[in-house]
């Protein structure tokens, strides 16, 4: 599959649009590093007054090693973040401490698109791992039925990747207005800082989407057109 140039002509832009959506993050964030939050409290002090301030004393927040590895977890309620924002008193690490914090109030209110994708996770992971080899074998054992199971198992993952986009874009929007609430962000160029990292960030979940249905749309190009040009020509 790798070794076919038509794959990389349908997941080229995905895996492009990702690189320039790294670049972004990663520009921002150490830029925004740089800049202090007013009244010099650290990423884990954002979370804990947003979360507070919301009621959710229950949810308790962690460090994690690793670079922008933070998350929320709701099955734990926990909301990890790296140690890079739970330590740092800047603009950068107040974004994504109440980005995180903003899914953990969708978890507090059922928020659906959030309740969808959380149960599809463990069923996307594993379709990720069987799909392809559903797919291959399909085609190499001409079983139509098989090859459609990998297709339709790898929609999983496309729908995931969608489904994404909505949470995420939902818990950047609550947690620019809890900064600006909160009086944790002051000013207009601390809340273009933090619109400028969130923004960087969703990009990164874009580019996920795109590349997903690049895939999918590889699979479904290939049983149609592919796939019955070898059974015509049999």
């Amino acid at each position: 599959m790798f070794e076919d140039p038509l794959f990389w002509v349908f997941v080229l832009p995905g895996l492009l649009l990702g690189l320039y959506a790294q670049s972004r993050i990663k520009l921002n964030v150490a830029k925004y590093s740089q800049v202090p939050t007013k009244d010099g409290i650290t990423g884990a002090e954002v979370a804990r007054r947003l979360l507070n301030a919301k009621g959710l004393q229950d949810v308790t927040i962690e460090s994690t090693p690793g670079i922008l590895s933070d998350h929320y977890d709701p099955r734990a309620k926990t909301l990890r973040l790296s140690q890079q924002v739970y330590f740092t008193p800047s603009v950068a690490a107040a974004g994504i401490a109440a980005h995180e914090a903003g899914h953990a109030l969708q978890d507090a209110e059922d928020y659906f698109p959030m309740e969808v994708r959380t149960y599809l996770v463990p069923i996307a992971q594993i379709a990720a791992q069987v799909a392809p080899w559903l797919f291959i074998s399909g085609l190499i054992l001409q079983i139509e039925t098989v090859t459609w199971a990998g297709v339709i198992l790898f929609g999983s993952s496309f729908l995931l990747a969608f489904l994404t986009l909505p949470v995420e874009f939902n818990a950047s929007a609550r947690a620019k207005e809890l900064l600006v609430s909160q009086g944790i962000i002051r000013g207009d160029e601390q809340l273009a800082g933090v619109e400028k990292v969130l923004g960087a960030a969703a990009w990164t979940y874009v580019a996920a989407a795109v590349s997903a249905i690049g895939v999918w749309l590889f699979y479904v190009f290939v049983l149609f057109f592919r796939g019955h040009a070898d059974g015509d020509d049999k």
